[in-house]
């Protein structure tokens, strides 16, 4: 559909009206993946076998009979798995700090003024601007003008 850009911005949605569908249709995000619990992790580092390896090898010390030597071996092991187990859970703080910066961000025209907000409130309805090297937020129908020119297309 040719025509004035203009004649397209009476139909942007108000902020009422977008807060409105948010709210009914929930924010525009996958599915966030389970994040991992303490003790999930505590068990994913207990299976590995270099863990496995050490508390064989201090049973096997604590069957010959060397109790200092089985007791050392044992504090070793569960030092590394703490210090396992800390790096982990840092390793999910972390990458969830870095999915919330990566967040893409959509400049928006409500109420008949651009504004730019975050990906999660897009809304059904919503013209989005788009510039060279944007990231789209959503899939929608794309309408495009060039150089802000009365020229646009839908």
């Amino acid at each position: 559909m040719e025509g004035d850009p203009s004649a397209r911005l009476s139909g942007a949605l108000s902020e009422q009206e977008a807060a409105a569908r948010l709210k009914a249709e929930g924010p525009n995000t996958l599915p966030a993946a389970d994040r991992r619990s303490l003790g999930r992790i505590i068990l994913e580092v207990l299976r590995e076998p270099m863990f496995a390896l050490l508390l064989a090898a201090a049973v096997i010390y604590l069957i010959l009979g060397d109790l200092t030597e089985a007791v050392v071996l044992a504090i070793f092991a569960s030092t590394s798995v703490l210090i396992a187990v800390v790096q982990e859970t840092r390793t999910e703080r972390v990458l969830e700090s870095l999915r919330d910066l990566t967040s893409p961000r959509a400049l928006v025209i409500r109420d008949g003024t651009e504004k730019r907000i975050a990906g999660a409130e897009v809304v059904r309805g919503d013209l989005i601007i788009l510039a060279e090297g944007d990231r789209v937020p959503v899939t929608r129908p794309l309408c495009w003008r060039t150089n802000s020119s009365a020229t646009s297309r839908c």
